[in-house]
């Protein structure tokens, strides 16, 4: 779960060169001893075949091995793990539940395990489990070898079109089976996608995803450059939100920066309001009829997602069975 202070005082680390996070939650402080922890029945799915000890034992501290940190939050850690029974090796999430009630995201916490638990794709982040302590709480999630998209981008610069559609082609995919469960992820970005072991991609972070069987929604959330018109002007807002941010993420892949980039936030206010974008000169044009689809001030004329996936650019650059490529982080190259 970037950027400057908000009321809101969501779980994000600041990112160089981000707009601001922007929300519109509130709440009171509550004593540590209230917090309340997801009511979904936690089981051990990793790799075992004694389903009788699966249904009588829970999951505790001591059945990991801890390993090196692999990233630090304002409200806990995360550290590679591994499951001492299968030697499963895995990401431990690890929460304060203090800190989580002074900054009232307790309902996010709650949100992001309720939802991802039962979420089963190829290209979102797996979470096997939670348990907790009178301290903390532990989230047991799917270790992305190759840690975050923005990571990757940032080493790279940007990305060429055949790599920036495969990743668009699996995002899509992703969402599509998201909607039909009745998520909304509602905070597509970089950041929140992560490279699993062959260099695939996966959806991470539903902290400020809504099962949202009613598909409307008013709440204002998200990070500044992926929010849609209908976002920022505080009106309904459906699953075509996540359409608007997968148009902004193929931009900032294919160029390095997000579209509506500016030096303040009322600069990029406006560029989303009015759909301001500069295409470089080498981005193709299909890439930029693409694009232009799915960023589109009426949520209702978004390309579809299964249209996405029809698309020629798609087609063209990310047919099917086609992997992603496989890049030296060292000698920053592929192959």
């Amino acid at each position: 779960m970037s950027a400057q202070k908000c009321d809101c005082k969501e779980n994000r680390r600041p990112t160089a060169g981000r707009s601001a996070c922007i929300c519109s939650s509130s709440g009171q402080k509550t004593a540590a001893d209230s917090f309340k922890v997801p009511t979904l029945p936690v089981s051990r799915p990793l790799h075992t075949n004694n389903k009788a000890n699966d249904k009588k034992k829970q999951w505790a501290l001591t059945d990991f091995d801890l390993g090196r940190p692999l990233g630090k939050g304002k409200f806990g850690n995360v550290y590679l793990a591994r499951e001492k029974e299968s030697h499963y090796v895995v990401a431990l999430k690890v929460l304060f539940k203090s800190q989580i009630l002074e900054s009232d995201i307790e309902h996010q916490v709650r949100r992001e395990v309720e939802i991802q638990c039962r979420l089963r794709h190829p290209n979102i982040l797996r979470m096997y489990g939670y348990f907790h302590d009178e301290k903390r709480i532990y989230l047991i999630l799917e270790f992305a070898k190759h840690g975050a998209l923005y990571k990757l981008l940032k080493e790279r610069g940007r990305f060429d079109e055949k790599t920036a559609a495969i990743y668009v082609r699996d995002l899509t995919k992703a969402l599509i089976y998201c909607h039909s469960k009745k998520v909304i992820h509602r905070d597509i970005k970089p950041e929140n996608l992560l490279i699993g072991h062959n260099f695939e991609l996966k959806i991470a972070d539903f902290g400020w995803s809504v099962h949202s069987p009613s598909s409307r929604r008013m709440t204002l959330c998200g990070t500044l450059d992926y929010l849609s018109p209908e976002m920022i002007e505080g009106k309904p807002h459906s699953y075509a939100v996540d359409i608007w941010s997968l148009g902004v993420l193929c931009y900032e892949l294919l160029v390095g920066l997000p579209p509506f980039d500016a030096k303040d936030s009322h600069q990029t206010y406006r560029k989303i309001r009015y759909v301001i974008i500069k295409y470089p000169e080498f981005i193709s044009e299909k890439a930029k009829d693409l694009m232009g689809k799915l960023l589109v001030t009426n949520p209702e004329q978004r390309l579809p997602l299964v249209e996405v996936l029809k698309h020629p650019w798609i087609i063209e650059n990310a047919p099917e069975g086609v992997k992603p490529p496989v890049y030296n982080a060292e000698q920053k190259t592929c192959s």
